[in-house]
């Protein structure tokens, strides 16, 4: 049953994301669900050759604590697919070295914490629409948001992945806003799909 094996792969993300003993591990075990799990956005049709994701390498200049501050307002993302109007709530404006990046929580049953980010590297070496530190919703907790308690995160942005559409154009992403989009060049995590 299709929403099984979708609740099982958000699992399996989330147990990644969580139980990962470090960065490498991590990676290793993405590649590994990625290439053998039903719900994994690699196309099926790809999966038997695929060898695994490709990403920048570790840099430790990229994990940077920064100061939060609250924020306001609401943005409504039409996702072009069946989720229809996805509703984010601004939740804290995060102060980075390479410019302000919003927090956003996601307005729908649950909730999520959602921080897409656009930079420099999008649409050169890696994907065109931007790519995820977080999205709580489909298990990523822990690696690339960390709330470090009061009015400080700690980002480590080498944990940027690709949104599924950056893999199959079946997939309908909500990609990052003007608001998070970057003047600089964040040479961390993954690189494009193919």
């Amino acid at each position: 049953m299709q929403s099984l094996e979708l609740a099982d792969f958000r699992t399996r993300v989330a147990r990644n994301h969580l139980d990962a003993t470090d960065l490498a591990d991590f990676r290793a075990r993405r590649d590994a669900l990625f290439a053998t799990h039903p719900q994994s956005p690699i196309p099926a049709g790809e999966r038997r050759e695929f060898t695994g994701l490709r990403y920048f390498p570790a840099n430790p200049e990229l994990i940077v604590d920064v100061p939060m501050r609250t924020a306001e307002g609401e943005l409504s993302i039409d996702t072009g697919g069946p989720d229809g109007v996805v509703r984010y709530t601004r939740s804290a404006i995060l102060e980075t070295p390479f410019g302000e990046l919003t927090l956003w929580w996601i307005a729908a049953y649950g909730g999520g914490l959602f921080l897409p980010v656009r930079d420099e590297t999008c649409g050169k070496q890696t994907y065109g629409g931007g790519r995820y530190l977080t999205d709580t919703v489909k298990g990523t907790h822990g690696r690339g948001v960390e709330w470090l308690g009061g009015d400080r995160v700690r980002l480590d942005f080498n944990y940027l992945y690709n949104p599924s559409c950056a893999y199959d154009p079946e997939w309908a992403c909500p990609l990052a806003p003007p608001e998070n989009r970057l003047t600089h060049r964040i040479e961390a995590g993954e690189l494009t799909y193919h």
